[in-house]
């Protein structure tokens, strides 16, 4: 079959279930399939494939018919210009977390960190930092062990297992060390919400990565009062959290000791990101 046909066919499959980004991973899936980048498929449409890929293809296609995520049909998730490898026990990376990496970043480029990421999951967040910030240190913990064997994968695939270590622990079993940073991404869905995310996010991605308790801050206030014990003096606290959070996150740092120091705004205007200073 060729390529356009085969990729009509599963564009117009996926349609018929309201998946938006129809084409877009139709393409996606074929073009992984062959070992090929998009592009070099989009000029190659009159191409014959094999009946064994065309049966891989619609298998993926129909696991994404029923709303899997492309990240985890393609074990793959781009972040921070890197491909993690990503599978159903980890949280897919976002853009937002994007947004709270590169403010990391920005303040403390050119310096030499030891620093903790808290839930680390792919290890998204921790081995975007170490790449970029080149004498620094991090360890990166998460309550799954299962999401853990996955930060280890793309610490090995990024370089990084000298400056990266990573711990299946909560984050409250640290004692001991003392940081320069600790980042976040923690769960901040308020539980009765949950229900009412899209179809993939709820059906597919760890709900224990998502579910903040009763009023979504559940986590975000156990990773706060920790924080108090573990960070150096002026120590920086940074932290993912949901819409409308702001005030009662910005309050319950004041409240433990810390400063205000960056509000960082989503593409719809929301603060999304805080990073705090520890002021005692």
């Amino acid at each position: 079959m060729q390529i356009t046909k085969l990729i009509n066919l599963a564009s117009n499959n996926l349609k018929n279930k309201d998946i938006k980004t129809h084409q877009l991973d139709s393409e996606l899936i074929l073009s992984d399939l062959l070992k090929k980048e998009r592009e070099n498929l989009l000029i190659n449409l009159d191409v014959e494939v094999s009946q064994r890929v065309v049966n891989q293809f619609n298998k993926k296609i129909n696991r994404r018919s029923d709303k899997e995520p492309i990240a985890y049909i393609l074990k793959k998730k781009e972040f921070w210009s890197k491909d993690f490898y990503v599978n159903k026990n980890t949280l897919i990376p976002r853009p937002e977390t994007e947004l709270l990496t590169e403010s990391v970043i920005k303040m403390f480029k050119n310096k030499k960190i030891f620093f903790l990421d808290i839930g680390t999951g792919t290890g998204c967040i921790i081995l975007s930092i170490l790449s970029e910030i080149r004498y620094s240190r991090g360890i990166g913990v998460d309550i799954s062990s299962k999401a853990i064997d996955v930060a280890e994968i793309n610490a090995r695939n990024f370089g990084l297992s000298n400056r990266a270590k990573f711990y299946s622990k909560s984050f409250e079993q640290i004692y001991g060390k003392k940081f320069d940073l600790i980042v976040s991404n923690p769960p901040y869905i308020k539980s009765t919400d949950i229900k009412n995310l899209s179809e993939d996010v709820k059906k597919f991605e760890p709900k224990l990565a998502l579910d903040g308790g009763n009023d979504g801050l559940d986590v975000i206030k156990k990773v706060i009062y920790k924080s108090r014990t573990i960070l150096k003096k002026c120590g920086t606290l940074a932290l993912e959290i949901g819409k409308g959070q702001q005030y009662d996150v910005s309050q319950i740092l004041k409240d433990q000791g810390f400063t205000i120091k960056v509000l960082v705004k989503d593409y719809q205007n929301n603060v999304r990101c805080i990073l705090a200073i520890l002021k005692n």
